[in-house]
């Protein structure tokens, strides 16, 4: 055997026997890119398919292995985890970033921890993709939805998932923000589909978060949901988002009725506000919910597609 089969069979035999010592993030992460590293020889130096493929398959059960240590690893807001041991000093465990991981690398591999054994084999053998994979996650998720509640609301207050309608699926995934890697998202059809017309009182009104790319596609949403557009505010997020056609600081919040559903309050805030964002994805200022509650003081809200309950509003959604 040649010294460059010798290298390749060495690195993957290697591989092999850490995958079931990798006990730690970083011992993953390091086994991964050992069977990467071994992948590429293989490849470069024509080993042949058998070589590449084992390379390859000790790569994805590396990186689901990885994934299992980091859904295991308790995080906080702001990404560091939290120490496990009862001993003082600082956490042993390190950020993403001090592990060389990107968000989207993160999630990809807690995906690939998540789903079934049989799944996963068949990416491994080539069977599915990983987008494949992530599409079924995302219509399990949106079939798993709570149902609605059974009452009727005078303020309903939306965040929808809209789905973008090109490849990325999410203009700033060049950032590895994308929508579709942080929640399932909706099509169009999807969001029509929602009875949210009928736990709309005959008199309320609907506040729904759009984004500047999709503003022509939410017209029908609103109408299936019973409602017809009346104003909007205008979020100005004061940090730089770059699209396809410009940088897209700001976001929509439109203002739909049904029926007569003029405001209790002094409707006296000015149609722009500006607020910078914070690093959490799609999070809303909380400025607007509380300019809906001076607004809108009496009867019941609702809160759609909701991360958290809020205090006086009902709050629907597969995060909550």
């Amino acid at each position: 055997m040649n010294h460059n089969g010798e290298t390749s069979i060495v690195l993957m035999t290697k591989a092999a026997l850490m995958l079931s010592e990798a006990n730690t993030v970083q011992k993953a992460k390091e086994l991964k890119d050992l069977a990467l590293t071994a992948k590429d020889w293989a490849t470069r130096k024509g080993l042949g398919d058998q070589a590449i493929q084992h390379a390859r398959f000790y790569a994805l059960e590396a990186e689901r292995r990885m994934g299992e240590l980091l859904t295991a690893t308790e995080r906080p807001e702001g990404g560091r985890p939290r120490k496990t041991g009862n001993g003082p000093g600082p956490v042993s465990e390190p950020t993403l970033a001090e592990l060389g991981l990107t968000k989207n690398e993160s999630s990809r591999a807690q995906m690939l921890a998540g789903v079934s054994r049989e799944t996963f084999d068949e990416v491994k053998a080539g069977d599915k993709t990983i987008m494949e994979v992530r599409r079924e996650l995302k219509k399990q998720n949106i079939a798993d939805q709570p149902p609605m509640p059974d009452a009727k609301f005078r303020v309903i207050y939306a965040d929808p998932p809209w789905k973008y309608g090109d490849t990325r699926e999410g203009l700033d995934k060049w950032a590895g923000t994308a929508a579709e890697d942080h929640y399932p998202t909706m099509s169009i059809e999807e969001l029509c589909a929602l009875p949210v017309k009928d736990i709309a009182a005959e008199n309320a009104v609907l506040f729904m978060w759009v984004t500047s790319p999709l503003l022509a596609e939410c017209w029908p949403v609103i109408a299936a949901w019973g409602f017809k557009y009346k104003a909007s505010f205008i979020w100005d997020k004061v940090r730089h988002n770059f699209g396809h056609y410009n940088s897209v600081r700001h976001e929509l919040l439109l203002l739909c009725t049904r029926g007569s559903c003029l405001p209790d309050g002094e409707p006296n805030t000015d149609s722009v506000v500006s607020i910078e964002r914070n690093s959490r994805h799609s999070e809303k200022p909380i400025f607007f919910i509380e300019l809906i509650e001076s607004t809108y003081k009496t009867g019941k809200k609702i809160e759609l597609f909701s991360r958290r309950k809020r205090d006086g509003w009902e709050a629907w959604g597969n995060e909550v």
